[in-house]
């Protein structure tokens, strides 16, 4: 019985919208394994060049290159993490200014509220007393859930570093049994599907980390010229938060606000830290993400924000980050499979870019433009699927 099973539309549209509430579903019961899982594939992805390297260059084993890698990568996260601590134990010495340049503002507020609103400070009192007198049992809570949260992070923190170290390992061993799963006419479907994969993952996550370095470059740079103490440090936390969208701007932009108040109680100084994070923004929003981020996953800004919102509702900030990822993945699936197309369709961005108006490019928002197919040109090699092998072919010839 070779015959295909032809279905009508709505019932193509009951099982694919069935099959993503399903995925959906098991990603959300089962976060705690996945997010760190994920999270190892995509660094497996951006490390997987460095065991080329290794293996190609200087002959490595294949074991070895990959431990090499792993650790190189390790050492990475452990610098940058002592280097922050460090930092950090200076900036709380300095807690106590913060706490006295706080209550001057404070004080300066309520005197603006008493000359302006006609109230005084006992009745302001007595209001904020009011609103917050649940805040110690909610305080109590928020801490006991952030401390859960901190172990969770511990555990992923030592389990990321070895699953990436096993995905690297038996990487061939993946490959072969996808193979395995479809039949061998689709072979080279298959192969088009993972290297378009690894080809747009690794460049969405190397503009985040180029992304990154710029956001802290360019936040450092600004509150040096206002006079910000601990300005390398706010920087870096302003990149690395920068990485979890829409959320992340803001927690450090509050916390570059507070930090600033360690050097003087001048609101002047206030003013330029939002000054210079809402240029660091533009900038980043409308020179670096296009040109960077943007570039590498064309996903419309429609369905990221949705995506960034649904993978916040399932996995809290882990899936804020995997969002994007995940969808690029999606959008490679959908565009190589016949069936899946429209749905590929939906997720990309075909809007031309620019139009040219007296020797200015400027942005072209016209969707009655016929788009260009999207695809990711690459002259990597495909991985060969056969029961013997356990490298690609480009390995062998290099060995």
């Amino acid at each position: 019985m070779n015959d295909i099973l032809k279905l009508p539309f709505y019932a193509k549209l009951a099982l694919t919208l069935l099959g993503l509430i399903s995925i959906f579903f098991i990603f959300y019961i089962g976060q705690d394994i996945l997010v760190p899982v994920m999270i190892s594939f995509l660094f497996a992805i951006l490390l997987y060049p460095v065991v080329q390297f290794f293996k190609v260059r200087i002959r490595l084993p294949h074991v070895l290159a990959v431990m090499i890698s792993v650790i190189l990568f390790v050492l990475i996260f452990i610098g940058l993490f002592v280097f922050l601590s460090f930092q950090i134990s200076d900036f709380a010495a300095d807690f106590d200014k913060i706490e006295r340049n706080i209550s001057i503002h404070i004080r300066n507020i309520q005197g603006f509220i008493r000359d302006n609103f006609h109230l005084s400070s006992r009745e302001q009192k007595e209001y904020i007393d009011s609103a917050t007198k649940d805040s110690m049992e909610k305080g109590k809570e928020i801490l006991g859930t952030t401390l859960l949260s901190l172990t969770d992070i511990v555990v992923n923190l030592t389990l990321i570093p070895i699953y990436t170290f096993l995905i690297l390992l038996y990487r061939t061993h993946f490959l072969l049994f996808l193979a395995k799963l479809v039949n061998k006419e689709k072979h080279e479907q298959l192969k088009d599907i993972l290297t378009n994969i690894r080809v747009a993952i690794n460049s969405y996550i190397v503009g985040l980390i180029i992304q990154m370095i710029l956001i802290a470059t360019m936040t450092t740079l600004g509150f040096m010229l206002i006079g910000v103490k601990y300005a390398i440090l706010l920087g870096i936390i302003t990149g690395i938060l920068n990485l979890i969208p829409y959320i992340g701007i803001l927690l450090a932009g509050l916390l570059s606000i507070i930090a600033s108040l360690t050097g003087s109680p001048d609101l002047s100084i206030i003013v330029g830290v939002i000054a210079v994070t809402i240029v660091v923004q533009i900038i980043d929003n409308n020179i670096v993400v296009p040109m960077i981020v943007s570039s590498k996953v064309e996903i419309n800004a429609f369905i990221s924000i949705v995506g960034i919102i649904i993978g916040g509702a399932i996995a809290g900030v882990s899936g804020m980050f995997l969002a994007l990822p995940i969808l690029a993945v999606l959008k490679v699936i959908f565009d190589r499979i016949e069936s899946l197309e429209p749905w590929g369709y939906l997720m990309g961005d075909h809007l031309p870019k620019t139009y040219t108006w007296r020797k200015i490019k400027l942005p072209l928002f016209d969707s009655e433009v016929p788009p260009e197919k999207n695809t990711i040109k690459t002259d990597l090699p495909l991985p060969v699927f056969t029961e013997t092998t356990t490298e690609n072919t480009s390995n062998r010839k290099d060995g």
